[in-house]
């Protein structure tokens, strides 16, 4: 059996805007940097080692998990964002109500049930590759949203939880299966505004 952590990055500048952000990419802000090392501080208390590490290609993800560990790690195009086509850096106000299903197709964008599978099929290749049992990845918050959705049906949790940044699903892996067994949200209230 193996362990994933599937971690959402720290908060960006888009995020703050509230701007949509997929393929496109936005540094992490102050704030979102102290979510980061927060996060890292959860695995050091808890005594969790990673064997292995990898991030979306996306700057903020890469940065949030240099934050969090020190372990090398490897950087994955498949743990990138759904792609929303020329909706990428508008106001988040253009989104549809959810679920926003294949909306962003007449865009240029993915359809869901294609992001979803690549965003699966990536972290399923990478965990039977993987030779530790311990292994953390950052991604995405509707990246992550897609793998819970895919292995809804073996685990208990409540799906409707929201995915904050920083957010970390715990998964079990055995039998080729993902098990959901924790979404962690972390209490970022001792971050100021006056520190951030």
């Amino acid at each position: 059996m193996k362990t994933l952590y599937l971690m959402r990055h720290g908060q960006t500048i888009f995020n703050q805007q509230k701007k949509i952000q997929g393929w496109s990419d936005s540094p992490l802000t102050e704030f979102g940097r102290k979510q980061a090392i927060i996060s890292g501080q959860y695995f050091s208390k808890n005594n969790i080692v990673f064997d292995g590490a990898y991030s979306s290609t996306s700057e903020r993800a890469s940065d949030t998990l240099e934050l969090v560990t020190k372990t090398d790690y490897s950087r994955v195009k498949g743990l990138k964002e759904w792609n929303f086509g020329s909706l990428e850096a508008e106001h988040e106000y253009l989104n549809p109500p959810l679920p926003y299903k294949d909306f962003f197709v007449a865009f240029g964008g993915e359809e869901e049930a294609q992001f979803q599978e690549r965003v699966s099929e990536t972290i399923f290749e990478l965990m039977k590759a993987e030779q530790g049992e311990c292994i953390m990845m950052v991604s995405h918050g509707a990246a992550c949203r897609q793998f819970m959705r895919k292995w809804a049906h073996t685990s208990d949790i409540d799906q409707k939880k929201p995915l904050g940044n920083c957010c970390i699903l715990k998964f079990e892996f055995a039998e080729d299966q993902f098990r959901l067994l924790e979404i962690i949200n972390h209490d970022f209230s001792v971050i100021t505004e006056s520190s951030s």
